[in-house]
């Protein structure tokens, strides 16, 4: 079967609120979540089965920080919360082509290969899919079917709504699964192979300056 091509949706909070969890997991935080946000984007780019990316944010500093990353990215305020962004980005990307697979990819994914999301969408292959991420509790990719609503249902415990109207796919996808919300995420994230942005931050904080010279 020949996998459907799917326009993916990325939502991004303002850096200021985003990722509060993984304060501390280096000195300049902002610049962290966008590194990790940058890798994320560019990976999805890069994937098989991916026609284009629409990112949803609200903040100019995310607009600039993903220029050259071959993503479209719309500084969109007033939105209440990811559901709504994602919402949103699909109408936006439906309006362009009504029978369009729509995607809905979370931006905390810094050690994203670009074959896994690809493998992700082709066993969807036109399904209703979503992937959980490394807990089973949350999710990290919702796919819809061609021509359908969307229907994001993130937050706590998504996995469980998802699976209520949607088939899971993904479970060897290591680097699909493995989203990033604390330290010791992105430890876990640096143990599959960050992305260049974050990996270069990455280097370079206290903790991970440790590890190096203990190992």
């Amino acid at each position: 079967m020949t996998p459907t091509v799917s326009d993916v949706v990325i939502p991004v909070k303002h850096l200021d609120r985003a990722k509060s969890r993984l304060r501390g997991a280096h000195p300049e935080h902002r610049a962290l979540v966008l590194a990790v946000v940058r890798d994320t984007v560019a990976a999805a780019v890069a994937a098989p089965g991916v026609r284009s990316v629409l990112v949803v944010c609200e903040d100019e500093r995310v607009v600039a920080g993903l220029a050259g990353t071959g993503a479209e990215c719309l500084d969109e305020r007033g939105l209440p919360g990811l559901n709504a962004a994602l919402r949103f980005g699909a109408r936006v990307l439906r309006s362009r082509d009504p029978g369009s697979a729509v995607a809905a990819l979370q931006a905390d994914l810094p050690a994203l290969v670009p074959a896994d999301l690809g493998a992700a969408l082709a066993e969807a292959a036109g399904r209703r899919a979503y992937v959980p991420d490394h807990t089973g509790t949350g999710t990290v990719l919702l796919v819809g079917a061609p021509g359908q609503r969307l229907d994001p249902r993130f937050g706590p415990g998504s996995a469980a709504r998802h699976g209520e109207s949607a088939v899971a796919v993904g479970a060897d996808l290591a680097s699909l699964r493995r989203d990033v919300d604390t330290a010791a995420d992105l430890a876990a994230a640096a143990g599959l192979g960050l992305g260049a942005a974050t990996a270069a931050l990455w280097r370079s904080a206290p903790g991970a300056r440790a590890e190096n010279s203990s190992g």
